[in-house]
């Protein structure tokens, strides 16, 4: 897994209008990437309602959200009007991003193994350099968690 002081690797992944977003689009920007295992479970749904309600807080402080995982732009779209998300959601359905960031591994539930997205959220400056990294993400309270983070 990427580590506080590496550099973010390069990407290329819709959003849920089908448009290219790329890391070079990102630069000058500070901004969180959340990696999260599927669009309307749960914990995904809770965590995607609490960015979106501190969103202005985010953009205040010139901060950007960005939520990956491997669903695809249709998946995102839905999810993304039925919660009112007002950031970007990308769709990494290849896995490629998650893989390069270090977060899609081995993972159990309910005695079951199973690969997929270890929910995890990065916080990256605007030269590109990962800030501080969040793994095993509680969904509840951690929009707040994010941004006191950013703060110091």
């Amino acid at each position: 897994m990427l580590s506080e002081g590496d550099q973010v690797p390069d990407f290329a992944l819709k959003d849920a209008e089908g448009k290219t977003v790329k890391k070079s689009d990102l630069k000058g920007k500070k901004y969180v990437v959340y990696f999260y295992p599927k669009d309307f479970t749960p914990g995904c749904t809770t965590e995607a309602a609490e960015f979106s309600q501190d969103y202005k807080k985010f953009k205040t402080s010139g901060i950007e959200i960005i939520g990956i995982s491997p669903d695809d732009e249709e998946s995102h779209k839905k999810f993304g009007e039925k919660m009112n998300v007002p950031f970007i959601l990308l769709a990494d359905t290849e896995k490629d991003v998650a893989k390069k960031f270090g977060v899609w591994g081995k993972k159990q539930f309910m005695g079951r193994e199973y690969m997929g997205v270890n929910r995890t959220t990065f916080l990256v400056d605007e030269k590109g350099k990962i800030l501080k990294v969040f793994e095993k993400v509680k969904p509840a309270g951690h929009a707040q968690e994010v941004l006191d983070a950013f703060k110091n």
